[in-house]
């Protein structure tokens, strides 16, 4: 019997119609959906994303929702992650494909690469389908062009001493997960003496999504603030 394959499905920012077509075929056929938690409580965005595609289906499918807490301890998260290795390396064991639905790109600041890492080294075979990444749709909502001719696009996961030296070598920043960083994101900015505009955009493409001129000022999860300069 052949083995499973494990498949991480970006499935976009939010908007369930930004679900691309190959996404939607993986998902309406594959056996097992793995939808990771962040807490025991919190549903699954992703898993609520492709939710509509899913109601659509005709045959059985199982749902699997290991946990993957949002915490600094390295030690407690290798063996979250190690436990969900081993809950889908049962699936594909059986032969069954399994589908890692993430927020965004598979590839980009996803949980799904400890677990690739792990089924890798288990020798399973493992695949990724690419998804619209969430500073894209931001830019998007907000109606701006990222980056044009020979700009550099810096992507920023989080802030700390690093930014400040690396400022002058940018030309557009997305800051990601803006809530989490406080006053020292808007002092560095604004401590650059050229003219820039910053746009924040909340929930991207959701029903709830909110874009707004400057920094956000509240905790929402799912903020990216975008800081473009100009070298004119």
């Amino acid at each position: 019997m052949s083995k499973g394959k494990l498949i991480g499905v970006g499935v976009g920012p939010g908007d369930p119609e930004l679900l691309t077509i190959k996404a939607g075929k993986i998902l309406s056929d594959v056996p097992v959906i793995c939808a990771p938690r962040s807490a025991p409580e919190k549903p699954s965005i992703a898993l609520a994303i492709v939710q509509s595609t899913l109601n659509n289906r005709k045959d059985n499918y199982k749902t699997i929702e290991p946990l993957f807490p949002m915490i600094e301890d390295k030690t407690s998260l290798k063996e979250h992650w190690d436990q969900a290795a081993e809950l889908v390396a049962l699936h594909l064991e059986k032969g069954l494909d399994v589908a890692f639905v993430t927020l965004g790109d598979p590839s980009i600041f996803s949980t799904f690469s400890y677990l690739q890492k792990r089924i890798l080294k288990k020798e399973y075979d493992v695949e990724m389908v690419p998804g619209i990444t969430s500073f894209t749709g931001c830019a998007s909502a907000a109606g701006i062009p990222l980056v044009e001719k020979d700009e550099i696009l810096v992507i920023v996961p989080k802030v700390d001493h690093r930014l400040k030296s690396i400022l002058d070598d940018g030309d557009t920043f997305v800051i990601m997960k803006t809530s989490r960083h406080g006053d020292l994101l808007e002092k560095t900015i604004e401590a650059d003496a050229r003219n820039k505009d910053i746009i924040s955009v909340q929930n991207c493409t959701m029903k709830s999504e909110e874009v707004v001129q400057g920094f956000v000022k509240n905790k929402k999860y799912l903020s990216t603030t975008l800081v473009k300069f100009s070298r004119d």
